[in-house]
Parts: structure tokens; sequence; C-alpha cells
């Protein structure tokens, strides 16, 4: 598919129909899945895995080396999952020998201008707006959203489902399934919309608030929460989801609101 005015490095692997747009370059050890489109000015460095159906443009730079003085050019690569769409002037950089790969999951919205790090590992079914940023060794859950020029530390994990408001700086691990906002960021309440939309019946955004509840607003420390919760909850999917990523954490939970 080397197309007039697009260069594509003879060792990589695109399929048939795939579409790639003038001024576009894509390196060696690249391999492009059927469907995709890229746009003009793209560049696709090595390493790259993009799956079916993506849509990349203008500007992009996907699979750069990480931005990390410790990368010894070690062979790393990022994933970009089926029917994902990039946007303009996105930076996503290939892994470290950290996790060897960053990872975008599949049908995933990615808008202009985000930048995600090195050995980032993100979800399926994501949105990141304009101008959110990732640092390095972040993971993602499933259905999370950043609003506009969200900021998250490296090694933070943002749960599954959960919201995080434009312009937040996240400094500490987001559970699953919450709204997170303000300065320093907290816990604002459950992301009741996002949960109502993907199937979530009342009873189970019932169940989950009440969960939030013990852990926000009854004024215990997570332990005491978690023995709480342990004991006196119905065991569900979604409560065990909960304790075992407040055990997992590394960098610790975000608090609850309170006010300066």
């Amino acid at each position: 598919m080397n197309q007039p005015l697009a260069y594509v490095h003879p060792g990589a692997k695109i399929a048939k129909n795939v579409v790639i747009e003038p001024f576009t370059t894509i390196h060696n050890n690249v391999e492009i899945g059927e469907g995709t489109w890229i746009g003009s000015n793209v560049t696709i460095m090595e390493g790259a895995r993009i799956g079916k159906n993506v849509s990349i443009f203008p500007g992009a730079v996907i699979s750069a080396v990480p931005q990390d003085k410790k990368f010894e050019d070690e062979d790393t690569i990022t994933e970009i999952g089926d029917n994902t769409t990039i946007r303009e002037c996105v930076t996503i950089n290939r892994g470290t020998s950290d996790k060897m790969k960053t990872k975008i999951g599949k049908n995933c919205w990615i808008m202009a201008y985000c930048h995600i790090a090195h050995d980032c590992i993100v979800g399926n079914n994501c949105v990141f707006s304009n101008n959110s940023t990732l640092a390095g060794h972040i993971t993602v859950g499933d259905y999370a959203v950043l609003a506009g020029m969200a900021a998250v530390q490296q090694f933070c994990s943002i749960g599954r489902h959960a919201f995080i408001t434009g312009g937040s700086l996240v400094r500490k691990d987001v559970p699953p399934f919450v709204k997170a906002g303000r300065e320093p960021l907290s816990y604002v309440g459950i992301n009741s919309v996002g949960l109502r939309r993907r199937g979530f019946d009342t009873d189970k955004i019932r169940e989950i608030q009440n969960i939030y509840r013990i852990l926000y607003q009854k004024n215990y420390n997570n332990t005491q929460a978690v023995s709480i919760i342990e004991a006196e909850m119905e065991a569900t999917p979604e409560r065990d989801e909960i304790l075992q990523f407040i055990k997992d954490s590394q960098r610790g939970i975000m608090k609850g609101y309170f006010s300066n």
C-alpha cells in the first residue's frame, strides 16, 4: 500500500485494504490490520501493532521511542485495538522493559492532542477527551472516561467505568464506577449516568452507591471500611471488584471530598 507521496517501509506488514493518505510515514516492524484508515502526515514508528478498522487522523505519532531516560532501545511495541479512533496530533509511545508494550484496547476514542506514555495499559471502550495526558506505567479500566485536559501521574490506576472531570490532576488511584473531580482529586459520587447507559439496573447502581457511602461518607479509614463492606455487603462481582482494587492499590486511592 505504498501510495503516492507516502512512505511505507518494505518490512511493514500492511493489509490490502488499508488506506494511507499522502505524506504519511510508516517505519519497519509495523503491522496494520484490515480496514484501517491513516490520515495525512501521520508517523507510525517501529513496534506498532495496529488492529482492524482503526482511524488515525493527521499529525498523530504512534509508537515513538519512550520519553524515558532509562530506555535502552529494547524491542518493545505499541498495540492499538480494533475500531479505535485516534484524532489529530495524538502521541502514543511504545513500552519499556517494564511491560514491554503500551496497549490501547478496542473501540477507544482518543481525541486530539492526547498523550499516552510508555507502558500504559488502556482497556476497551475508553474515551480520552482533548489534551488528556497519561504519564508512564498507568492502567486504565474498560469504559473509563477522562474529560479534557485531565492529567494522570505515573503508576496510577483508574478503575472500570470511572469518570474524571476536565482539568483534573490525578495523583492517586481512582476506584471503579465513580466520578472524580475537584482539587485535590476527590470522590464526588458514582458514575450513575455512565452506568445506566451501559445497562446497569437501578438495584445494581444502588448497591455500588451503598459501598461507596461506607468507604467515603462514614468517616472510616480504608481498612475499617473494607472490613465492614466484606462483613455486611453481599458478595457480588461489583463488590469484589471494588474491594480488590482497593487492596491492590499501590499509590492509595483518592480521598473523599473535603472543604478547605
